[in-house]
């Protein structure tokens, strides 16, 4: 099965399938990927959630991002959220956070990007920086204590 989508590739992100092989086994090494569920059950459902989304990875699988956009959130978030982004190449993370959100603004323009990070999952002593050098800023924190990271136009 072919799991790229041939016609859209700028920079270095490629749009793809939400359960596309490479995609899942990056998302099984995230710190926010639910360890209870087997890889056979993601490969059949996908990795992207609910709502709407937009599945990106690398030519050469090393970094894999997922952009979601739900209309009706519990947690009162609004907008377009990363859901997930890993990235295990040599690629300046907040190179691919910058081309991600040139994606993401095509898609959907003007929305507000944000993105949780979980400071105790994270080995930094600055969470988020990557995405902060993108320019993104603090906003606030969830309920759970989550640091909660956004871009605006």
């Amino acid at each position: 099965m072919n799991y790229l989508l041939p016609t859209f590739q700028r920079g270095h992100w490629l749009i793809t399938q939400h359960n596309h092989p490479m995609l899942v086994k990056l998302y099984e090494r995230h710190y926010s990927a639910n360890k209870h569920v087997s890889i056979q059950k993601r490969m059949q459902n996908g990795v992207s959630g609910p709502g709407e989304a937009m599945c990106l990875l690398t030519l050469a699988c090393d970094a894999g991002w997922i952009w979601g956009h739900e209309k009706f959130r519990l947690d009162d978030q609004e907008g377009v959220q990363c859901r997930f982004f890993r990235n295990e190449g040599p690629l300046l993370s907040s190179i691919l956070i910058e081309e991600a959100v040139e994606r993401a603004w095509e898609r959907w323009p003007n929305e507000r990007l944000w993105t949780y990070i979980n400071p105790s999952k994270i080995r930094s002593s600055n969470p988020g920086f990557c995405f902060q050098c993108a320019g993104w800023h603090v906003c606030g924190k969830s309920k759970g204590g989550l640091v909660v990271l956004e871009m605006r136009t």
